[in-house]
Parts: C-alpha cells; structure tokens; sequence
C-alpha cells in the first residue's frame, strides 16, 4: 500500500545545507526529488567561489530551475553568455559554464534538477 500522507517541508528547515562563502544552497528531498533554493550573494561567480574550492574551472551540472529574484548569467564556454531574471524558468546543459550575480541585489533560484549535485565536494 502506497502512503497516502500529504508531505510539506520548508527550505527555512533543509535536509542538508551546502554553504560557501557568498552562497546558501538549501535542499530539500521531496516526492522522490531533491529541490534546491540558491541564494547568491552581490559579487558572487561560480569559478572563483564554488569551482575554486572543488578544483574545477567550469560547473559541469545539468539545471531546470527559476529565478525568483535578482540577476545572474549563464555563461557557456562557448562564449554564449545568457542573463537570467526573475521569472525565468531556465534550463543550462551539462557542457561547461560559468554563472554570476549581475548588480547589487541577491540572486535566488530554485532549482528542480541537478540541486542534488550541486556543490558537492568530491
């Protein structure tokens, strides 16, 4: 029998919390997923504060998620570089790509694939 239970959690109380220095990644592991809330601090770039401490120059994790407010890009190897807005509902393939926080005001996004690899060290 399949439990019937209706299940409600908040990103306030995560299961796990991956933290860096201008970035919070909240998780939460519901209905068989695992959704991430990101909020980036003004100054924050992927390489320099996430990619640096996992020796990596590009994040290599396949995105759908949303933007909820602030500005950042998506800043593909190939030159491509694409600016996300709140509102946007965004996919960012696995090939290699840079990210960053555009202006003065936290980004924050929600994240509802590739939150459960994100970040994570080795």
């Amino acid at each position: 029998m399949t439990d019937m239970n209706v299940v409600l959690k908040r990103f306030e109380n995560p299961d796990e919390l991956r933290e860096f220095d201008k970035e919070k990644f909240e998780l939460v592991s519901l209905g068989g997923m695992t959704i991430g809330r990101a909020t980036y601090q003004p100054g924050w770039k992927w390489s320099e504060d996430v990619g640096s401490a996992m020796n990596e120059a590009y994040c290599h994790v396949e995105h759908v998620g949303m933007v909820v407010s602030g500005s950042a890009t998506a800043a593909m190897a190939n030159g491509e570089v694409v600016e996300m807005k709140p509102g946007d509902l965004f996919y960012v393939p696995p090939s290699p790509h840079d990210s960053w926080v555009i202006g003065d005001e936290p980004y924050v996004s929600l994240h509802f694939m590739g939150a459960a690899g994100y970040g994570k060290r080795g």
